[in-house]
């Protein structure tokens, strides 16, 4: 009996010894950072774990030899076996690939392999490098069917950004940028070069972009053109303060100039077909007037510092100021920012409670160079000097009318004076602040609430002296003008919505959002004019106004064991620009993807990493860049000259503007096919997408019958527009060890552009070199803005015979019967390619772009390269060198819309090359990088023109792109 007592207590106590439990505590911090709240403690194979406090600490029973895993997202998870330890600190290091993984997508975040739409993200690490001035520059040539092109080469001047080609013929085609959760106006107040220079480039964490309906359509109306969503950089709960320094010294150098005839080529010119008289203008200077109007060499100068760390011990921040120097090769352009921004992201209530306060402000002082200067620099008689002693236009030389005394009609102004004496400043400020709560209701709601608010405010004015030459004979100008404006924007907006989350049997996974927004724009406008106060009409401008955007939106997205993607939104939106009977308008999608690389026929196999098929359709609308409250009737004051006589007096009249008050949004559909792609271990990924995109009731300013309007013209809903494209995008690590890194990234994208609906033809794409003519067509199965042209006929060697066109219709007569259509000005094929090198602390990187099949019209060529024009109008004018190729005597109007004009401007770019240097440590965790770039370094094309990068498509008055040199020093402390 003792014995099986004995017995029967072993077998009791033996449990205990073998299943013995203890707690463990421990604290989770970052490697960077201090402790993390939130941190999942499981023990592995179980369904058994905790989290972490607010203070990183942690408590849980854990047997001998089982396996405890911590995650959290953003940093890599770390699994560590417990063998009686009383304490276990764990120390997460970021998974910076994790992160790039979650995108940021409108009223919320999704991981890149959850998205249904077509969705691409370029992060800080990989946007382009060297002389950046504004957000647009650093996605340049990274996205395939996203084209952005510069409208000059003066510096911080605005960017055009197109997503699969153009949607809208007369309203906005730019996409809608939202800044950490604020929709912008994409307008900007006067006197600002780009409405994107509020941002420091350098505080950007992210830019993603929504190309697709099914990806844009939760914006609706303002979506009509894509998303490009900006995210700034957050603050870290640091153990410490983390520093930041940049310093940049720039250098631009100007490359091109117009091709024009020298002095001496010149004066062979004249002697040889001008009369006594005209050659007797002839002066005795050799003045190369495009070498004094811009300068050999542009300095400027950039500084950047930012602060990261844990604020009073429990709000992180990050805090930053920017300030950016940078001359044009125009002489006086002067582009001057000074930015500053703050951001604060405190946890309150066990982090139930999160709070994202961002501000960011910015100062800009522009000096305009007076651009008139370009075009009359390459028209101005070369044998003339910049100065006369007996010129009354302040010593200035320029064409005298010796009966009035004042510059002959129709000569050009000396380009010296032009940009001497006109001073043109503006000085803009702008805020954008927004505050963001997010409050876990439960387990799974969460309530999240927005506010922002966008104000930009400018002042500027341009002073002209009296010295200026002018044909004015009395007053105006002669008397020196000033024109002063000061402008206001406003933008106001409130976001409340709830989103759910759950997982259901671990399989079944839904995430929900609905929500309210409401947004308002604010304009308020003023200027004045000395030049109309002299002539007796009304000097001041006063213009205010305001526009309402009210929404619903929701949306739905379910997965079914990460195989099975669906995604449905829908938004309501009313615009106070339309009437009350369209002013609501409705904007669905639906998307679907299917994980195929997590099949269980795909088990076993190692090969793919990522292998998704999407497809996706939506609505977006579009009534960006309309004229507020279009359907009332509104009225205009008549000028002086118009005044109406009752007796001896005289009376201001008012008329009415034309109106229609049958406007409704343009909406357009798009279809997406995508596939997403990455194996051998992530070493080759990438993405597919095939697209048709159609817009339906487009605004056109077109005619309307006599008598039905208080115009002969208004903007009304007449047609159709179809974009179909594909791209594609390849990423390749090609080496990746301990000392070299290699990465390659290539896109292209194919895009068609067809009106298919346009019971109106519309000239558009107005030229210089003669009055009223247009070279541009909008017309029913055309590419919009296609040149209308003459056909030249040319003789045996190749040489355009003058006034000789083709008869294209065989009818016996030239004329407008017999104008084609000759390509357009937006290229059939884009590619960009970048790639990155490195080796041990050297890195290399390069960014390169294709354009192919865009062609531009040579408007400098075809309004400057006449014979007759040297000596017209009792003045010289200097001669594009194309005149040398045609012998073109006379200029028409036949003559200006030739397809002689017409080239192709394909070509390949190389956009930066940058080499940098990183030292190690030299005291503490301080880390050093010292990097120079070159910017447009090589442009390879046949186009004649001094770049074939025209938006537009018009080559006219360009002010040319440079040649930048950057030095730069990074400083972490």
């Amino acid at each position: 009996m003792q014995t099986i007592k004995q017995l029967s207590f072993l077998l009791m106590f033996l449990p205990l010894c073998i299943f013995a439990q203890d707690t463990v505590k421990g604290t989770v911090i970052g490697e960077d950072s201090g402790a993390i709240p939130g941190v999942n403690i499981i023990i592995k194979g179980t369904d058994k774990g905790t989290t972490s406090d607010f203070d990183g600490h942690y408590a849980i029973v854990v047997e001998q030899g089982q396996v405890l895993v911590y995650s959290y997202l953003g940093f890599k998870s770390q699994e560590i076996t417990y063998v009686g330890q009383n304490e276990i600190n764990v120390t997460m290091g970021e998974d910076t690939a994790i992160l790039e993984e979650v995108l940021v997508i409108g009223y919320g975040t999704a991981k890149k392999e959850d998205l249904t739409g077509a969705v691409d993200m370029v992060s800080s690490k990989d946007f382009n490098k060297g002389p950046i001035n504004s957000a647009q520059e650093l996605i340049t040539g990274k996205i395939a069917g996203v084209n952005v092109t510069s409208a000059s080469g003066s510096p911080g001047d605005g960017q055009t950004i197109t997503i699969r080609g153009l949607g809208s013929l007369s309203l906005e085609n730019q996409p809608l940028y939202v800044i950490d959760g604020i929709p912008i106006d994409n307008g900007g107040v006067g006197g600002s070069r780009n409405p994107l220079n509020i941002i420091n480039p350098n505080d950007i964490e992210s830019m993603t972009v929504l190309k697709d309906a099914s990806a844009t359509a939760i914006y609706g109306s303002r979506a009509a053109n894509g998303v490009i969503q900006i995210t700034t950089k957050k603050g870290k709960d640091t153990k410490e303060f983390r520093y930041d320094v940049s310093l940049k010294r720039t250098v631009r150098n100007r490359l091109e100039t117009v091709d024009v005839m020298s002095a001496s080529e010149f004066k062979n010119l004249v002697n040889n077909v001008g009369t006594p008289d005209q050659i007797g203008r002839l002066g005795d200077s050799s003045t190369d007037w495009q070498e004094q109007i811009y300068t050999e060499q542009a300095t400027g100068e950039e500084f950047n510092m930012s602060a990261l760390g844990n604020a009073f011990g429990f709000m992180p921040m990050r805090a930053s100021i920017g300030y950016t120097n940078q001359d044009g090769i125009l002489r006086g352009d002067n582009f001057t920012r000074y930015t500053g921004g703050l951001n604060l992201t405190p946890r309150f209530f066990d982090d139930q409670l999160k709070v994202t306060l961002n501000v960011r402000g910015s100062y800009v002082e522009n000096i305009f160079a007076n651009r008139d200067a370009i075009g009359s620099a390459v028209s101005f008689d070369p044998t003339q000097p910049i100065y006369d002693s007996n010129s009354p236009f302040g010593g200035y030389f320029a064409w005298i009318d010796p009966q009035t005394g004042a510059q002959r009609s129709l000569a050009p102004t000396n380009p010296v004076a032009s940009l001497n004496l006109v001073d043109d400043h503006s000085e803009v400020r702008r805020i954008i602040t927004n505050l963001q709560a997010d409050y876990d209701l439960t387990e799974h709601i969460k309530a999240t609430v927005n506010v922002g608010y966008d104000e930009s405010n400018s002042n500027g004015r341009t002073i002209t002296s009296d010295q200026m030459p002018t044909d004015d004979q009395v007053g105006g100008l002669r008397n020196g003008a000033r024109t002063t404006f000061s402008q206001t924007q406003k933008n106001k907006l409130f976001d409340a919505y709830l989103t759910y989350e759950n997982t259901f049997n671990d399989v079944h996974s839904l995430t929900a959002v609905a929500g309210y927004s409401y947004q308002k724009f604010e304009y308020d406008n003023y200027s004045y004019d000395s030049e109309k106060e002299e002539q007796g009409n009304t000097a001041e401008f006063i213009d205010r106004s305001k526009n309402v955007l009210l929404s619903y939106f929701g949306r739905a997205n379910y997965n079914y064991d990460s195989r099975y993607l669906l995604t449905a939104s829908l938004r309501a939106d009313a615009s106070s620009k339309l009437n009350p009977d369209d002013r609501w308008g409705y904007f669905p999608s639906f998307s679907a993807a299917w994980n195929i690389h997590n099949e269980s026929f795909m088990d076993g196999s190692d090969f793919f990493n990522v292998l998704k098929l999407r497809g996706g359709y939506g609505q977006v609308g579009n009534v960006n860049g309309l004229g507020d409250y279009n359907f009332l009737t509104r009225y205009t004051s008549s000028q002086s000259t118009a005044n109406y006589q009752i007796g001896n007096s005289f009376y201001q009249t008012y008329r009415p503007e034309p109106y229609n008050e049958d406007l409704k949004w343009e909406v357009g559909s798009t279809i997406n096919v995508g596939l997403d792609y990455a194996f051998l271990d992530d070493k080759v990924s990438g993405s597919i997408n095939a697209y048709i995109k159609k817009t339906e009731d487009l605004i056109a300013f077109t005619l309307v019958d006599p008598f039905t309007n208080f115009g002969n013209k208004i903007d009304k809903n007449i047609g159709d527009m179809e974009n179909k494209g594909i791209e594609f995008a390849i990423n390749y690590k090609a080496i990746d060890t301990d000392d070299w890194s290699w990465n390659l990234g290539y896109n292209v994208s194919f895009n068609d552009n067809e009106i298919t609906n346009l019971p109106d033809e519309q000239n558009v794409g107005g030229i210089s070199g003669g009055t009223g003519n247009n070279i541009q067509l909008h017309r029913e199965g055309e590419t919009p803005y296609s040149y209308y042209v003459y056909e030249q006929v040319y003789d045996s060697n190749g040489r355009p015979i003058e006034g000789v066109y083709v008869d294209r219709n065989n009818d016996g007569v030239i004329n407008d019967d017999d104008r084609y259509i000759k390509e357009n000005p937006y290229a059939d094929v884009l590619m960009g390619f970048n790639t990155n090198l490195s080796y041990k602390n050297w890195d290399l990187s390069v960014q390169s772009r294709v354009s192919l099949g865009n062609y531009a019209y040579n408007n400098v060529a075809s309004a400057n390269s006449y014979e007759r024009k040297a000596t017209e109008n009792q003045i010289l004018s200097n001669l594009h060198s194309d005149y040398f190729n045609t012998g073109f005597k006379n200029i028409t109007q036949r003559g200006l819309l030739s397809d002689y004009h017409i080239q192709d401007a394909s070509f390949f770019r190389i956009d930066n090359v940058t080499l940098g240097y990183n030292f190690n440590s030299v005291s503490g965790n301080t880390q050093f990088r010292v990097y120079g770039s070159v910017q447009n370094l090589l442009t390879v094309t046949d186009y004649d023109g001094i770049d074939p990068e025209i938006s537009g498509g018009i080559d006219n008055n360009f002010y040319p792109r440079p040649r930048t040199f950057v030095l730069g020093l990074n400083v972490d402390l």
